[in-house]
């Protein structure tokens, strides 16, 4: 078959195929067309999912005739000031959307320019050119594109349904709306809910973008980023540790004002939170990336939705060490978990009795009151838990006393008051309530010894008068065998002892009194399941955070008064302390507020 060339409609609508993939395609190279304009506030309405109808309006500078004609044509743009792609400073730049959005819909463009006297409109109807003519209209653009795909059925019937179709324009928008905070965004339309989004200028303008758009929640429960690295300005927000997602949906990535899915930020954000979420928890995070232009690569994917940068590993570093800072300066913050609170609280069936008016009817009420209901089991009263103390594993020192005036208002977590089911730090501060999980407060604890040891020289360890004999199966003595110099380094001197037992000589001095035998099988079973023993030092943050579960205040200890107070001020005293090492918060609190709402006082 002899090669021939082909005629500018099919041109146009094999552009449109990896341009236009649905109508959140059409929206997004409509909307950044008119940020590239100047414009301060955009209005996009959509019916039937964006298949029927598109509708984008601005307020930015406008076109004249000869631009307004030219914008319509393939590989036409004004957003290139010369022949290169090196320095990229606009969101749009092929010059491909309009030609190939009006190849496979009915299109029409009506614009005037500042100064104009009128505007003027043109159409494309199925590739077909009409216009420009007259049309009365404010300053700046209106795009409408309807019935996208109509005369492309094979195209249309891939699409999903029209409320799948408008929930993804929706997504696109947000994430627009996120990267320009000083633009007034509206979306409206019969198929949907309208959102409004109006323009935040000033210091806070960002948060106050983000909050409009991913919700007060997220602002109550993140830090903020800004560090500036290799190049690379890092800012944005990111969610506290304690503060995560089922999915990744709640991750937002920007590169110099784009919307990007990049492996290389999706890796350096895992890294930087791999200390303190569970494997199967994703952290919340809006992350924005200022680069020059020249040092990464826009022009990899028709829909711009991907890039490269020429030094991958140097952004990753800017990403890890501002979200590292920024949640070590969050220090022992956890994220708030009132409202969940306070909805697990349930009333008492008598709650609702009424009260009594006079003294018989009282002391009627109070022994019906005191009779206790089938469903509700009667408390009992127990001495304070740290009566009969037995010696504990791991010791807190003792704080002094405080001095006159210093009470819990003082301290940011509190003083202790109880210990409920030995485990739980019952602790009051000068406005709320807060409840402590012991064993993984002091699990984090520990952790963070371990590894500020270990980052100044081998760690510590004490060791055993009568080593101890652990037995194992042979492949598992083999690989602690392998890993003993790794484990060394950490405070843990191991050595084989016949063919199915290891002797532990010395442990770290960070554990105290822990049992042995267990440390040593937990370390085997990783060592198992991490595979081969030469990348254990690749892995020592797991091994710490192994020897750290076993070296910490066990659940079903009884602590002494002194003790839980020398706890709450450590954690005041160590970043990250508010989360355990899986990423379960170590503390929450209920403020007085709410409490006085679980008996109606507010």
């Amino acid at each position: 078959m002899p090669i021939r060339q082909l005629p500018d409609d099919l041109v146009n609508r094999i552009a449109a195929g990896e341009v236009v993939e649905r109508p959140a395609s059409v929206v997004k190279e409509l909307v950044e067309n008119a940020i590239d304009a100047g414009a301060g506030r955009i209005v996009v309405t959509t019916g039937g999912g964006g298949i029927s109808l598109i509708r984008i309006e601005d307020d930015g500078i406008g076109m004249d005739r000869a631009d307004l004609v030219l914008s319509v044509e393939r590989h036409a743009t004004s957003k290139l000031t010369e022949d290169t792609l090196e320095d990229i400073r606009t969101l749009g730049f092929r010059g491909e959307a309009l030609a190939s959005i009006g190849a496979v819909s009915e299109l029409s463009i009506c614009s005037r320019p500042a100064g104009a006297e009128t505007g003027l409109k043109l159409e494309i109807l199925r590739g077909e050119r009409r216009g420009p003519l007259p049309q009365a209209m404010n300053r700046g653009t209106i795009v409408e594109v309807r019935n996208l795909f109509a005369a492309i059925p094979a195209r249309r019937k891939f699409l999903k349904s029209e409320r799948a179709e408008a929930a993804a324009i929706t997504d696109v928008m947000r994430r627009l709306a996120m990267a320009n905070p000083e633009i007034h965004f509206r979306l409206e339309g019969a198929d949907r809910t309208a959102q409004n989004w109006p323009a935040a200028r000033g210091d806070g303008a960002l948060a106050a973008r983000l909050a409009q758009v991913m919700g007060t929640d997220f602002g109550d429960n993140a830090v903020p980023l800004g560090l500036s690295r290799h190049g690379v300005v890092v800012a944005g927000l990111s969610g506290l540790p304690t503060y995560t997602r089922a999915n990744s949906l709640s991750q937002f990535y920007f590169v110099n004002g784009r919307s990007v899915r990049d492996k290389v930020l999706l890796g350096a954000v895992r890294a930087a939170y791999a200390d303190f979420v569970f494997r199967d928890r994703f952290p919340v995070i809006a992350l924005f990336l200022a680069i020059d232009p020249g040092e990464v690569d826009v022009n990899v994917h028709p829909a711009k939705a991907e890039l490269r940068f020429r030094d991958g590993g140097a952004v990753r570093s800017a990403v890890i060490r501002a979200i590292s800072e920024a949640l070590g300066a969050a220090g022992f913050r956890a994220a708030s978990a009132a409202e969940t609170l306070v909805e697990a609280f349930r009333v008492p069936e008598f709650a609702d009795a009424p009260s009594p008016s006079t003294s018989q009817e009282g002391d009627a009420w109070r022994s019906s009151a005191a009779t206790t209901p089938a469903s509700f089991s009667r408390p009992s009263i127990t001495p304070p838990a740290w009566i009969g103390l037995s010696e504990p594993s791991a010791r807190f020192e003792p704080e002094p006393p405080a001095a006159a005036g210093q009470e819990e208002q003082d301290f940011p977590l509190g003083t202790a008051r109880a210990q409920m089911f030995e485990n739980f730090i019952v602790a009051q501060t000068g406005d709320g309530l807060l409840l402590i999980d012991q064993h993984a407060a002091h699990e984090r604890l520990v952790y963070e010894r371990f590894k500020a040891q270990l980052a100044s020289g081998p760690v510590a360890s004490q060791l055993q008068l009568i080593p101890e004999i652990v037995e194992l199966a042979e492949d598992d003595c083999a690989r602690l065998e392998d890993a003993a110099a790794t484990l060394a380094q950490l405070g843990l001197h191991i050595e084989r002892f016949g063919p199915s037992a290891i002797a532990v000589r010395e442990t770290p001095a960070l554990l105290g009194r822990t049992e042995i035998g267990p440390l040593i099988r937990d370390l085997a079973d990783g060592l198992a399941e991490w595979g081969d023993p030469a990348a254990l030092s690749g892995r020592l943050d797991a091994v710490i955070a192994r020897m750290a579960c076993h070296g910490s205040v066990r659940s079903g200890r009884r602590l002494r008064p002194e003790e839980m107070n020398a706890l709450l001020r450590e954690m005041e005293a160590t970043p990250h302390s508010g989360q355990c090492i899986h990423g379960r918060p170590t503390y929450v609190e209920l403020k007085k507020r709410d409490i006085e709402r679980l008996f109606g006082r507010r």
